[in-house]
């Protein structure tokens, strides 16, 4: 049986603690907005801003007629818009994303 001092656990003790522990990885970041970042999470704050290189992000595109009623294009569904970026760059001139609009964090994010 192991010993628990012989186990390099990381505490985890807040929500951020998880995302520390997905620096340097690729990532998953669902935002608000219908957009969709995969990339390699390299810094974040405790507003949650975060640094990603090597960013492709999906936007999902639904547009409506006058009635407000979405228009689907290719049997129902949305149009997609794919952007990559060695660096993410949002808000001025700074390397950030604002954390308001993080919806979900999540390591490798879906296959």
């Amino acid at each position: 049986m192991t010993d628990v001092d012989d186990v390099n656990i990381t505490p985890v003790s807040e929500p951020l603690d998880l995302v520390r522990l997905c620096l340097d990885e690729v990532v998953f970041v669902k935002l608000r907005g219908d957009r969709e970042l995969k990339g390699r999470l390299h810094a974040y704050d405790s507003h949650c801003n975060l640094v990603m290189g090597d960013v492709e992000e999906t936007i999902y595109v639904v547009e409506e007629d006058e009635e407000g009623q979405d228009i689907h294009t290719n049997d129902g569904i949305p149009q997609t818009i794919h952007k990559k970026s060695e660096m993410l760059f949002v808000r001025a001139d700074s390397f950030l994303l604002t954390g308001d609009s993080v919806v979900l964090i999540s390591p490798r994010g879906p296959k």
